[in-house]
């Protein structure tokens, strides 16, 4: 079982909520991992095997196919791909089709972002060279579902190169004519498998009122140890941080107790922030560790690319499906994204380990040192995101950036750590509110997500008074 670099803060989950007045300046060694037995926690993932899949002789040479045909599953809402060896690109399409529970009515085809290996740990760190870790598409919201088809089918750039295959069904059905269809491992990633993830029951609704403390100063920064809506009742069992006004938050976070500041930090207002408790995250399954880098200069906004299907009454059963996904399914140590956002506005802790520190999570590729990831919840490339969503988004950075020193229209500098844009060690201006693509060749957030990040980064400077 893998170890994953820890913060030798040595906090817990209980510790969460909690407003310690400095982070370590470096990460600390690694530790064990207290990873626990996927089988043992609430919610489920069902795992089948893909096999070459055929077609019929009239419909001419096809790329290698491989799928699995119309079949009984159990319950599930989520849906992806995954393979062996997360260094293998899977070159081609990936479509499912679904059985509703309680009508039976089958979907229409559904395509899968296939290519999902930006949204990962930096290359030589702990957690990607973890040999747990494989390679993965990205999840495909579904709702509850009982049945399942899939079909993976390679790029023809991909095959054209050596000899054709036989020809398959496009169907699904069986081989023609007695003959086996061709193997597709030549041309596809090895161990392709199918990922049904049932993302468990909903956590029992709790008081909002029972808010705890927000989770974690910056370096540098005191806390209030008494301020009015910091503390409450709910302790780290809290379901909701709550929201703070400008003169709170610049009171909490800056202030050493005895004296205001002579100047105003820009800062804008706290947002409400739902906790992992709130939307029921299981803590046995992620690694117990906390990994921190030095500061947060920069947000990279993404989209989960899991559809825009969804109630934001689902979110909770969301964000416990790519949780699972990310750690069970792709062999991560938390969920990668450090906050996610909702078409509602509604926003959520994402990994664990305090949502005002600077914690290393596993969403830009080469850039998640001294940065965050806010992934809003859908689908970016051909739907617009609400206004909702991106109010949340300028709202949540300007209050997060601000605890840094960070300003939303600025640039910064960050040092990659290698991708398909920028060499390992190359220092790279980017916008302090930026686009997944702007450090990783990839469609994320989206191209009409994309565009509106100019209008958050004014909205978000607008909240933090400049």
């Amino acid at each position: 079982m893998r170890g994953f670099l820890a913060s030798s803060v040595g906090v817990t989950c209980a510790a969460a909520l909690a407003l310690p007045l400095t982070l370590p300046a470096t990460p600390a060694k690694a530790g064990p991992s207290t990873l626990t037995s996927e089988a043992a926690a609430p919610g489920s993932t069902q795992s089948l095997p893909l096999v070459p899949l055929s077609r019929k002789r009239s419909l001419g040479p096809a790329a290698p196919t491989q799928g699995l045909t119309r079949r009984n599953v159990r319950p599930f809402s989520l849906v992806g791909v995954v393979w062996d060896d997360p260094g293998s690109e899977l070159n081609g399409r990936v479509q499912v089709r679904t059985r509703a529970v309680g009508t039976g009515d089958w979907s229409d085809w559904q395509d899968v972002e296939a290519h999902n290996d930006e949204h990962a740990a930096d290359p030589d760190t702990a957690e990607s060279a973890s040999s747990r870790v494989h390679g993965s598409t990205a999840p495909l919201w579904v709702g509850n579902s009982d049945g399942v088809e899939v079909r993976v089918e390679a790029e023809r750039a991909a095959w054209d190169a050596g000899e054709a295959p036989e020809p398959e069904d496009d169907a699904g059905g069986g081989p023609e004519d007695g003959r086996e269809a061709a193997p597709a491992a030549a041309s596809l990633p090895g161990g392709l498998r199918l990922e049904l993830v049932d993302p468990g029951g909903d956590p029992p609704s709790r008081d909002a009122r029972t808010a705890g403390r927000a989770g974690g100063a910056p370096s540098g920064l005191r806390a209030r140890s008494a301020h009015p809506g910091v503390t409450g009742g709910g302790g780290a069992k809290a379901t909701v941080i709550p929201a703070l006004s400008r003169e709170e938050t610049a009171r909490t976070y800056f202030s050493d107790g005895t004296a205001q500041r002579r100047t105003t930090p820009y800062i804008g207002p706290r947002p409400r922030i739902i906790t992992r408790h709130g939307w029921g995250a299981n803590e046995n399954l992620r690694e117990r560790g906390f990994l921190y880098t030095k500061t947060v200069k920069a947000a990279f906004v993404h989209h989960t690319a899991s559809g825009n299907k969804y109630s934001c009454s689902q979110v909770p059963s969301i964000i416990r499906s790519i949780y699972r996904y990310h750690v069970v399914s792709s062999g991560w140590r938390d969920i990668g994204y450090n906050f996610l956002v909702d078409k509602c506005g509604n926003i959520y802790e994402g990994r664990a380990g305090g949502v005002a520190k600077a914690v290393m999570g596993a969403h830009t590729r080469g850039f998640n040192t001294n940065s965050m990831g806010i992934a809003v919840i859908g689908t970016f490339g051909a739907t617009k995101p609400t206004d909702s969503a991106l109010k949340a988004v300028s709202r949540l950075t300007a209050w997060k950036l601000g605890l840094y020193g960070a300003n939303p229209r600025g640039k910064t500098y960050l040092k990659s750590a290698g991708g398909n844009l920028y060499r390992k060690g190359k220092n790279v201006r980017l916008n302090v509110i930026s686009g997944h693509r702007d450090g990783f060749a990839t469609e994320c957030p989206g191209r009409l997500l994309y565009g509106k990040l100019g209008s958050a980064r004014t909205t978000a400077a607008r909240y933090q008074g400049r």
